[in-house]
């Protein structure tokens, strides 16, 4: 009985998790799924509904809950700004005529629109496959699965995706300090994407006669630095004004220097085109841009409650500190990433619980090795995931079977964990 009673914390949070997988399923929605995690974790571990409602007003108000809204926000405009303006399109057109090899080609355009951080942007990438492709004799499940694969390969190193921007503020990070731990995520997947898709002996790309695959388009670089101003500003800027503003002021939150990069990179857009306050207006009430904003608040009343009920200490001195870290670095995120297909799901239900592990363990100086781990094994899930929106338009879009392409995908995403799990040792 002992025994049990020992391992009640351990099986109260296995519960919520539980809770928050079923509401994911069930089409609640991941902010709303998160919230009622952050529900039944307050009933469970008996938090008086003042406290909660307190706990709750904190994080509303904290300014890291305030400022990473506010990123989301922008980065969501001036995707959006991007895409349905067409310069997105003439960033891709300027680009062509530098691209001669047809690999290269079949897999710049997906990693090109990977660098706008939108839901389901396989589908806008998916028709530059398709042209990238004429009259090469590619098969439209590699056409499927080198367009999903390749979208997706900055996710671990690109400051504009929400995922990373929200776990570098959990940990307590700079987006840059963050990524200077995940990156090599990004040649991970580069190189299993080669090896899995692109070598000769796996893509043996060859002219069916029915068009040309060499591009003839101009090498104009000015024209490209020209469309691309809004993504060199926000990257760029980012870095600047972070770097400005830790040397210089230093009691100024180093989220003020992304949001003024963001707000130069959308001027930047609203300048090139024409009508563009129009479709800013329009942005600002679809559904997916008010769900995204939800899902931040939520995150951060879900740390909140998760920090305040004790249920972390419990685990904590339950299971020595490592083993409960293991299963919130590696199994929470590969399955929540799995069931849901999106980043910020998995890093808002298993980073703040990874982070409060760490901190209840006192191996603060571990939190960049267990934060790693922990995203690895998230975007693996994702990766590894039937139910990724992207994966899902893409096949659509080439009218292949799910099942034959998503065989293709599962080791990869495999390798890719252990190849996590490896990285991981070296930091610790």
């Amino acid at each position: 009985m002992d025994f049990l009673q020992n391992l009640l914390p351990l099986f109260k949070i296995i519960f919520v998790f539980v809770c928050m997988l079923a509401g994911i399923r069930l089409k609640l929605g991941v902010g709303l799924s998160i919230l009622v995690g952050g529900g039944v974790l307050a009933v469970l571990t008996s938090m008086n509904m003042e406290t909660v409602l307190k706990v709750s007003a904190d994080a509303l108000l904290d300014e890291k809950t305030i400022f990473l809204a506010l990123i989301v926000a922008l980065i969501m405009i001036l995707s959006g700004l991007l895409e349905k303006t067409g310069q997105a399109g003439r960033i891709m057109n300027s680009m062509t005529g530098f691209l001669r090899s047809p690999r290269l080609r079949l897999v710049f355009f997906p990693a090109l629109i990977g660098l706008l951080p939108m839901p389901g942007g396989a589908i806008f990438s998916a028709p530059m496959i398709q042209e990238a492709a004429s009259g090469l004799d590619v098969s439209g499940k590699d056409k499927v699965i080198v367009n999903y694969w390749f979208r997706h390969v900055w996710e671990l190193a690109w400051p504009l995706y929400p995922g990373i921007i929200l776990a570098s503020s959990l940990c307590g990070m700079t987006i840059f300090e963050f990524i200077g731990y995940t990156f090599p995520g990004f040649f991970a997947c580069i190189g299993l994407g080669y090896l899995f898709y692109l070598r000769p002996s796996v893509l043996p790309i060859k002219e069916d006669g029915t068009g040309t695959y060499v591009s003839a388009g101009s090498r104009d670089i000015w024209v490209v630095l020209k469309e691309g101003l809004p993504l060199i500003v926000a990257i760029a800027g980012a870095f600047v004004f972070e770097s400005v503003l830790s040397f210089f002021f230093p009691g100024i939150p180093f989220e003020m220097g992304i949001v003024l990069a963001l707000l130069g990179a959308v001027f930047c857009s609203m300048f090139a085109n024409a009508g563009s306050m129009v479709i800013i207006r329009g942005l600002l009430v679809e559904k997916r841009f008010l769900n995204m904003i939800f899902l931040i608040v939520c995150v951060f009343v879900f740390k909140d409650i998760l920090g305040s009920c004790g249920v972390v200490d419990e685990l904590a001195r339950l299971a020595g500190g490592e083993a409960a870290l293991i299963a919130a670095a590696v199994f929470v995120p590969f399955l929540v990433g799995f069931i849901a297909g999106i980043t910020l799901a998995f890093v808002g239900a298993a980073m703040p619980l990874v982070v409060g592990l760490v901190q209840a363990s006192g191996l603060q100086d571990q939190l960049p090795a267990w934060a790693v781990l922990c995203m690895f094994c998230g975007f693996s899930g994702i990766m590894a995931s039937p139910l990724h929106i992207c994966f899902l338009l893409t096949c659509e879009y080439f009218k292949v079977d799910m099942v034959a392409a998503w065989k293709k995908v599962v080791i990869p995403s495999l390798m890719l964990m252990m190849l996590g799990v490896a990285y991981f040792f070296v930091l610790m």
